[in-house]
């Protein structure tokens, strides 16, 4: 059978192991910070590993995740990792990269590298773990072995995050096949995924992609308490989605960790503001543009849904940026233009500050006229 760790176009899975490997480096060492001193490990585990190499030979996320480990004195002292993948090939030929890496020995964890399928017994044995710090990343072939139950096992316990791969098509033609039903009712939920397939059968193309994806961000995120973050994948031509990529976490700074992240890694911005989506097609076609103005949009939003408020910078980041692509630049850049046109004020209390500057604790005042 062809391994799905081979489809993806050589693009896309540099941008998708570097997003992981870059926020892992970030995630880590924020969690090391607060459990210095502990004894305390933090872990790394992929549940489908793959065989470590591209056809390339380019590292793919495993190799890179560990580099950085060994490369850092203190990271390599605390880390340990687990890689999975049920294709015993696979899971020999990463444990030969592995042990290829120069100075693999410097971890004081040897990695383990395991070969089990990811279902529900794998589900059972972390709901009744309490897990370590980690993050997972959870990149299948299509959808077997993806499910609502894996996600919310593995993110229950402290400082624990989760991010997965799908593959948008075979999740679009899954949610009509009969054949595969019970794996679409795992990942969304039954009943979700039953008013999901009426749902979907008017649609357009477009507003099924996004219905499918909004649904999703929904049912991990039930008891909205969770931060879901997707940041799309288009094909060559840039004109159809090929994959998403999905982070969860129960904590707003992992979620403007990763937002920042993914920034980085969008192929397009429109006025600074990032597209958290990744296309081959916006390099070749860099004039490309839509219409919408970004900055303009969040301007327009924050003297709506602010008038009459006086709130801190860092409350107005925390509260008003979930679910929207702007990060705290892109707030601070228009919040100096509200100040110079008069629409609001801001000061430090008990301090001097100087003006067209938004640090956390400045507030800022709107006034009571909206836009």
């Amino acid at each position: 059978m062809t391994n799905g760790f081979f489809e993806e176009t050589k693009e896309q899975s540099l941008v998708k192991a570097t997003i992981v490997a870059k926020y892992f480096w970030v995630w880590a060492k924020v969690i090391m910070s607060q459990v210095q001193g502990t004894g305390k490990k933090i872990a790394y585990m992929d549940l489908f590993a793959g065989q470590g190499r591209y056809q390339d030979g380019t590292k793919s996320t495993p190799l890179r995740v560990l580099e950085q480990a060994i490369n850092d004195p203190e990271m390599r002292q605390v880390l340990v990792t687990f890689f999975n993948d049920k294709n015993g090939d696979n899971s020999q030929s990463l444990e030969r990269a592995i042990s290829e890496l120069p100075d693999i020995d410097k971890l004081t964890y040897r990695p383990k590298v395991m070969n089990e399928e990811v279902g529900s017994e794998m589900v059972k044995m972390f709901e009744q773990m309490r897990l370590i710090p980690t993050l997972f990343f959870v990149d299948p072939w299509g959808y077997k072995g993806l499910s609502l139950q894996l996600v919310n096992a593995v993110i229950k316990d402290w400082a624990c995050e989760c991010i997965f791969f799908f593959n948008y098509n075979r999740i679009n033609m899954g949610l009509n096949n009969q054949f595969v039903e019970e794996h679409m009712n795992a990942l969304f939920g039954k009943e979700r995924a039953d008013a999901l397939r009426s749902k979907l059968q008017t649609l357009s193309p477009g507003d099924r992609e996004l219905t499918i994806v909004e649904e999703l961000c929904k049912a991990l995120n039930q008891t909205n308490d969770r931060y879901v973050l997707p940041f799309r994948f288009r094909d060559d031509r840039g004109t159809r989605t090929s994959h998403h990529l999905i982070f969860v976490s129960k904590h707003f700074r992992g979620y403007d960790i990763m937002k920042r992240v993914m920034a980085g890694e969008s192929s397009k911005q429109e006025q600074g503001v990032a597209s958290l989506e990744y296309s081959p097609a916006d390099r070749r076609y860099p004039v490309l543009f839509e219409m919408a103005r970004p900055l303009d949009d969040l301007e327009a939003m924050l003297l709506n849904d602010c008038a009459g408020r006086s709130i801190t910078f860092k409350k107005l980041y925390e509260t008003h940026s979930v679910g929207k692509p702007y990060i705290d630049s892109n707030y601070k850049q228009v919040l100096k233009k509200l100040e110079e046109a008069g629409a609001i004020t801001a000061e430090k209390p008990g301090k001097k500050r100087r003006r067209g500057t938004f640090a956390d604790d400045v507030v800022i005042i709107f006034s009571q006229k909206g836009c």
